[in-house]
């Protein structure tokens, strides 16, 4: 399965030819004429990575980035800025902001197809590395993202009158208690002076015994049942 791309840019000549040119090399390419659609294609499509042109009305790209960097799902979604601002510390401003390469306008199309590969292998080997955690980063931040939400809102949620008794034991409630406060394996391992491979057992059991799939319905189950505080 070819790569998911997302392509902002104001200037429809511009954004064609790129588009093209990507899907030419292989990658499937979504595109967006302004921040604005852009920011609901991301949520939508959940693109791999995001090439944005800086200079757009409403909203430029340093906003959009900031958008995207202020929400855990795209916390580390790689993001290449095009522009045909070229100064040193317009360079700057834009790695500051928290973008993973910046080209500027006119480019070589080779060179931006060789700077999105290289973001990607490095997702990628990112992704499969990291003392085994949860392999797809993204999702496993969507779903943090999701729990904090519900504890935002909790107050919304009905506790059933007779809470569903559950065996756990003693390290199973922790582990829950803390999935419930939206830390991932690794913190929770830390917090716990364990591993990162027995928190994912015991969050495994967790499962099991509540009949949930993921820790967004974990952690909405906990709070319907009585489990956690």
């Amino acid at each position: 399965m070819s790569a998911q791309l997302l392509l902002v840019d104001d200037e429809p000549g511009l954004r064609e030819a790129v588009q093209a040119y990507l899907e030419d090399s292989g990658f499937s390419v979504n595109v967006a004429s302004n921040a604005k659609l852009g920011w609901e294609l991301v949520q939508q499509k959940r693109p791999d990575l995001v090439i944005t042109d800086v200079m757009m009305p409403q909203v430029d790209g340093y906003q959009f980035l900031k958008q995207l960097r202020d929400d855990p799902r795209f916390k580390a979604l790689p993001v290449v800025f095009l522009t045909a601002r070229g100064m040193t510390s317009d360079r700057i401003l834009g790695y500051q902001a928290g973008c993973d390469a910046y080209i500027s306008k006119p480019f070589d199309p080779d060179e931006l197809v060789a700077i999105v590969e290289n973001l990607l292998e490095r997702r990628e080997a990112t992704a499969k590395t990291g003392d085994g955690e949860t392999p797809d980063i993204t999702e496993l931040a969507s779903q943090i993202a999701e729990i904090k939400s519900l504890l935002t809102g909790r107050s919304g949620i009905t506790q059933t009158p007779a809470p569903i008794k559950i065996d756990l034991t003693p390290r199973e409630q922790s582990v829950l208690d803390l999935v419930a406060q939206g830390l991932m394996n690794k913190e929770i391992a830390r917090r716990l002076e364990t591993s990162v491979r027995n928190v994912e057992k015991y969050v495994s059991r967790l499962f099991s015994k509540t009949g949930t799939n993921s820790r967004t319905e974990l952690v909405r189950y906990a709070l319907e049942h009585g489990l956690t505080k």
